[in-house]
């Protein structure tokens, strides 16, 4: 077994393949039906044929670019497990910290209320605020039948199917009531940087990454639309893209947002503002 994991391992690092050795423990250990840290305690084990083929079309299948979480089917996101596949964008460590800073940032704010997350995707977001809000009313919106197909098998699997609902709206048009908290990780990529894309990123729906010219359009016109949505001091949270932070805090200053703030993701780059509205 040794032997196909350092083999799979180089051919990984030929093809320009991110963390090739974690991928092909990832993929022996899908492939055998073990855990990985299994795979540690039978590297002197010979693979048999049939074990060896179906890890054959999986490494065929990563080293083309195709996601890794396509590839295994579910994701890890907050301490929780998803169902990943084409049908929405494969979850960022980006909006995994947007999730872990309202939880340590805004609890008390959050710990009863009414919360809306905008473009939900798999339901990540949603669910994972569910998850650690249990007295919290979630709404979940996209614009995309796939994502809110996926989004609700994830909740269904979670047990978390009666605590979130799910509406199909373009951003907050078919959106009714007010609400503590508008959570959006909407589509920030201008269409302009397509060709700066790896091969694993345009494997997500092009609907989830590609927004305008500029990159901001979208959230410009969230921006404008949830103080209609917004209870009195009600906080919007956005993930938004590299150099986009100047412009849409001036949107928010312009629309009369307040207490408006941004944080840096862990690579230090400003990726998420904060603003409350009323």
């Amino acid at each position: 077994m040794l032997e196909v994991l350092q083999a799979t391992t180089a051919y990984f690092q030929r093809h320009n393949i991110e963390n090739p050795r974690l991928n092909a423990e990832h993929l022996l250990a899908d492939a055998l039906r073990r855990k990985r840290i299994e795979l540690y305690l039978e590297f002197d084990r010979e693979l048999s044929e049939s074990e060896l083929a179906p890890l054959r079309e999986l490494v065929g299948r990563r080293a083309e670019g195709e996601p890794l979480q396509h590839l295994l089917g579910t994701v890890e996101f907050c301490g929780l497990t998803f169902l990943s596949d084409r049908r929405a964008m494969v979850p960022r460590p980006e909006t995994e910290q947007l999730v872990e800073l309202l939880i340590s940032d805004f609890e008390s704010k959050l710990s009863n209320a009414r919360i809306v997350d905008v473009g939900t995707g798999s339901g990540v977001i949603a669910l994972s605020l569910a998850a650690k809000f249990p007295e919290a009313e979630i709404l979940a919106v996209d614009i995309s039948d796939d994502a809110l197909a996926l989004a609700k098998q994830n909740a269904t699997n979670l047990d978390l199917g009666d605590r979130v609902r799910f509406v199909k709206s373009n951003l907050l048009e078919n959106v009714e009531g007010n609400f503590h908290l508008v959570v959006a990780n909407l589509p920030y990529i201008s269409t302009k940087a397509r060709h700066t894309l790896s091969r694993e990123v345009l494997h997500d729906p092009e609907t989830s990454l590609f927004a305008g010219a500029r990159g901001d359009e979208i959230m410009d016109e969230l921006i404008t639309q949830a103080p209609d949505r917004l209870q009195p001091d009600g906080l919007l949270a956005l993930e938004i893209g590299i150099d986009q932070n100047e412009a849409l805090l001036s949107v928010l200053a312009e629309k009369k947002y307040h207490d408006i703030s941004s944080k840096n993701d862990y690579s230090g780059v400003t990726r998420f503002l904060f603003a409350q509205y009323g």
